[in-house]
């Protein structure tokens, strides 16, 4: 579905506005250029699906808002918050100051909700499903092991180590990506292309995830001559 004029107009001010927040932020895998490439895969795989372009653009604009949050934004009790929960906070009060009809606020707001992995909520729209198959799709391939690199490198708890030296690839022991960096691949990245819920997410993700395998051949073909 195209935008509207006025659409075309304001899409271009949120993005601004979004990149200016996240400004200072030192996440590299959750900055501003993993939002700007999921920005602009979930446009490409909207026009593949038919999905609302405007709809779609404004929740990956918006979708890891809450990573720019302070600590204590939507905290009402001492659990912390979900960062999707500080997104929706702050992306609500975007859409109100660009006035974004209200008649669609709650299409984004799903889209948002429904894009995380770790929340764990299935998307309901064609629109959410193409952001969290674009969301997904981040994590994958080259873009994904450079995210992967770093990833681990900011969640180092000093304990934390690159491969188990005695099963590298897990394969006589269970999985612990919270130990073991590589182990990430196996508990998580890997399954990815099986999430994936439109076609064209789906084709993507079979291509990045054949390079992420060809990574760990030629990873593994390295460490035997260790």
């Amino acid at each position: 579905m195209e935008k509207s004029f006025y659409q075309v107009q304001v899409l271009p001010l949120i993005y601004a506005e979004v990149e200016r927040r996240y400004t200072g932020i030192t996440d590299l895998a959750h900055g501003w250029e993993h939002v700007s490439r999921v920005y602009a895969l979930s446009q490409y795989i909207a026009e593949k699906e038919g999905a609302d372009l405007f709809i779609v653009g404004m929740a990956a604009l918006l979708h890891d808002l809450g990573h720019t949050a302070t600590p204590t934004l939507s905290k009402a009790a001492a659990a912390p918050s979900h960062h999707t929960d500080d997104s929706v906070i702050l992306a609500t009060t975007i859409m109100r100051r660009f006035e974004i009809p209200e008649e669609i606020q709650p299409a984004i707001v799903h889209a948002i909700l429904t894009h995380s992995f770790s929340r764990g909520l299935e998307p309901q729209t064609l629109e959410a499903h193409v952001l969290r198959d674009a969301d997904r799709l981040d994590a994958l391939g080259a873009l994904g092991i450079m995210r992967w690199s770093i990833v681990g490198a900011q969640r180092n708890t000093g304990q934390t180590r690159s491969y188990n030296p005695d099963d590298p690839f897990a394969e006589q022991r269970l999985p612990d990506d919270h130990m073991y960096m590589l182990d990430h691949f196996f508990v998580k990245l890997f399954k990815l292309a099986g999430t994936m819920t439109t076609g064209t997410g789906r084709s993507l993700a079979q291509r990045r995830t054949a390079f992420m395998r060809s990574y760990i051949h030629e990873l593994k073909s390295e460490l035997e001559l260790v």
